[in-house]
Formats: C-alpha cells, structure tokens, sequence
C-alpha cells in the first residue's frame, strides 16, 4: 500500500475516535447524567483531555493525513515525487502532535480513574455528608462495595469510570495510530509515495502493458 493511501486510511479512522473522546468529556460534565453546579464536577474534567487532548489536537493531524495521498506541496523545482516527501515529512510532525495531545489525555485519565470521582458521601445511618473525595489510590477499582459510600449525584461512580476509561482506551489506540503515521511517514520521506528510493518510480501494471503492446507494434514493422 502506498504511504499516502495509508495515512488516509489512519485519518478516516482518527476523526471518529476525536469525536467519541469529545463527546466522553461533554458527558463527564453532566454527574450520574444529571446538570449540577461546578463545584460537583470531578476536577480532572476541567482539564478537558478529551475535548483539546484527544479531540482539537488529533482532528487537525486526521485532516491532514486524508488529504496526504492527493497533495504533492506543489512539487519541489518541477519534481512531483520531492514534493510528496516534504508532505510525508510534514505528516510526521502533525501525527507527533498528535500523540502529545492523546498522551495527555490517558495521563489525565488514569489520575482521574485513581483519584475517582467526587461525590456526596453517605454514612451507614443514610446521612449525607459533604462533597469529597472518598476513595484514595483507586482503592474502590478491587472493592465494588466501597462505591456504595457515594450517595451522588446519580449513579457517579459508575458515570466517571466508564467515560474516563473509555478516552484511557481511546487515547491509547489514538497513539499507537500516530506512532504507527510516524513509521509510515519515515517510510515516504526515505522512498516518496508509491515510489522507489532515489526518485525511481516503480512501473505500474498499466506502463508495463504499453510496453507490451509497443514492443509487439515494433515486431510487425
């Protein structure tokens, strides 16, 4: 597969994957599904490492990778092929950006699913007590009985972790993609898009056919 058509293919698969992480952080500022006051918020949503992280950061690497296969950088003195490894260079620096920005978000994600959620805690007599913190070092992820202490909002516990681990999922597979476009864009740097090292083009099936015929015309003359 060629390079360009490779970095398509990576960007088509990126764009959702930013949509899904922003979507996630949205949520998150809605507790248990529910529209509360700021202060009832988890403090790590506000770092918002799915909508800039994992979303604004790796839409612009995505548009760029899709339009890699049909952009040549106006070619490079009259030399098409020079042109598409400055792209292929180019693309590097973005999937880079790209990874910092998705990186960012699994850091924040895994404070947060350590930290756990904030939450109005409730003592065994049923009384509610103030909004805190009560888990300390993910200690309810191995102990599901623990989550019973958050009386609120909604069913928080359950809220917080499924949406953090789905952008810790997500903003993993968002740097493996990039990792993989800094390989790929090495790769079309060295030997151009769809061409050999040194600027020699491979022959396609359609040039070695016209040789044929060529050949064969030459014959019967």
């Amino acid at each position: 597969m060629c390079s360009g058509n490779c970095a398509k293919c990576l960007g088509v698969t990126l764009i959702p994957l930013a949509i899904i992480c922003i979507l996630c952080n949205i949520l998150l500022f809605f507790p248990g599904g529910n529209v509360t006051e700021s202060s009832e918020i988890t403090d790590e949503v506000f770092y918002l490492g799915g909508i800039l992280g994992s979303g604004v950061l790796m839409i612009f690497p995505a548009l760029v990778f899709l339009g890699l296969k049909n952009n040549d950088c106006c070619g490079c003195c009259g030399n098409e092929s020079c042109g598409k490894r400055f792209a292929m260079f180019g693309s590097i620096l973005f999937a880079a950006a790209g990874a910092v920005g998705a990186a960012y978000s699994v850091i924040v994600s895994c404070v947060a699913i350590n930290h756990g959620p904030k939450c109005f805690t409730t003592f065994p007599n049923g009384t509610i007590y103030n909004l805190t913190y009560p888990f300390a070092d993910g200690n309810y992820l191995s102990n599901r009985t623990l989550w019973d202490i958050c009386g609120g909002p909604g069913d928080i516990v359950t809220w917080h972790l499924t949406l953090f681990s789905i952008l810790l999922i997500t903003g993993l597979v968002q740097i493996g993609l990039c990792a993989f476009q800094v390989i790929n864009g090495l790769i079309g740097t060295i030997c151009g898009d769809c061409c050999g090292c040194c600027g020699v083009r491979v022959n396609s099936d359609d040039d070695n056919n016209n040789k044929s015929y060529t050949g064969l015309i030459s014959v019967f003359e």
